[in-house]
């Protein structure tokens, strides 16, 4: 069973920067995709970005493209979602996810969750 504990979240203002973090226990990590999501009060949880087992493809939700950037360093179990100019409406709490597959695709069975991480963006 993979644990994943995300850090990073906060509060920023609207414009500003953050870099989430995911931590993951287990030893084949590099053997999945894995993703971020996201969600708000009163929303239905929603993808925003995943990358493939070994980070050389990604995918991005139309609202984010541009801004978020997600990567990984199988060396360190670790994989980011580095958030640029940051909008109220990113307000939510993140998950890092787990894919059972390798492509971390928005479609792909997740099957593993951290506890989220709050971020809120002030205007």
């Amino acid at each position: 069973q993979v644990q994943l504990v995300e850090s990073g979240g906060g509060l920023v203002q609207a414009a500003g920067s953050l870099r989430l973090s995911c931590a993951a226990s287990g030893r084949t990590f590099s053997s999945y995709g894995m993703g971020w999501f996201r969600q708000a009060p009163g929303k239905e949880r929603e993808f925003v970005a995943g990358l493939s087992w070994g980070g050389g493809v990604t995918y991005y939700a139309d609202s984010v493209k541009g801004r978020f950037t997600i990567s990984r360093d199988n060396a360190k179990n670790t994989v980011y979602l580095q958030m640029n100019s940051l909008k109220p409406e990113d307000t939510a709490v993140y998950y890092c996810a787990k894919s059972r597959d390798r492509l971390g695709a928005g479609t792909s069975p997740y099957d593993g969750w951290g506890q989220g991480t709050q971020v809120t963006v002030s205007s």
